[in-house]
């Protein structure tokens, strides 16, 4: 069974909102720190707000935060949400075209793999998987919200004004003297 990257990111961004507590998060902020395009984030916050998972607050110190508590947040249900389907084989596909469906004997098999791989999940919630609010500080990087501009490097020239003679090949010291 593999979850699709939606998915993952959708488990993150719960992650990430219980460890922030109260306070509300970016999306931004997030997307900064798992590394993932600000759209794609934009889309999975969507999803878990229409699901009931997170509360999105607008205004100039809002964000996300979660709708309830980490206790009775099942990552059962956040996986039902979030993944299309549960296809892993083809006679569980919509347009089931295998030729073996009605002797095949894997459907009931897969069934109930799958049924056994949902109530697994379905035993913990988010408080079971938070991270400590410090384990995201040590993951996001203290880059401003902009990119930071690029400098160059400017060359200045230095006159020097000595009174002493000008160096040259005949009044430098001999290397080879100690």
């Amino acid at each position: 069974m593999r979850l699709t990257s939606f998915s993952d990111y959708a488990l993150r961004m719960l992650m990430f909102a219980a460890s922030s507590g109260e306070k509300p998060f970016t999306i931004e902020a997030a997307s900064r720190a798992f590394g993932v395009s600000r759209t794609h984030l934009n889309k999975v916050a969507n999803t878990l707000t229409r699901g009931g998972f997170l509360t999105a607050m607008r205004g100039r110190s809002g964000g996300l935060v979660l709708a309830r508590s980490a206790e009775t947040i099942r990552i059962g249900d956040v996986v039902r949400l979030t993944e299309p389907d549960f296809a892993v084989v083809e006679c569980f596909a919509t347009g089931n075209q295998c030729v073996l469906t009605r002797a095949c004997k894997l459907s009931g098999m897969m069934g109930e793999a799958i049924g056994s791989f949902l109530s697994t999940l379905d035993r913990y919630t988010l408080a079971d998987i938070v991270l400590a609010p410090t384990a995201f500080a040590a993951i996001l990087p203290d880059a401003p919200e902009r990119p930071r501009r690029s400098y160059r490097r400017k060359t200045v020239a230095v006159t020097v004004v000595s009174d002493a003679a000008p160096l040259s090949p005949d009044t430098l010291p001999d290397p080879s003297t100690p």
